[in-house]
């Protein structure tokens, strides 16, 4: 499943979940703990990988002011 389809699932849950009281259904919530769980592989990988941004760099003369 390509990560956009995975996002676009977890909002369409997210949804349902809102319409049902919030509470899933048993087969909603292992489906959304299947979903998290790709999605949190997915955000691992750019961390393990060094493509999460860390904010701008600053100027050693700026911090010693």
């Amino acid at each position: 499943m390509r990560p956009p389809e995975i996002l676009k699932k977890l909002k369409e849950l997210k949804e349902a979940w809102r319409k049902q009281n919030f509470n899933y259904t048993s087969e909603q919530k292992k489906e959304y703990e299947h979903l998290m769980k790709l999605r949190r592989e997915r955000v691992s990988y750019f961390y393990a990988n060094g493509l999460v941004s860390k904010g701008g760099v600053k100027k050693e003369k700026e911090i010693n002011n």
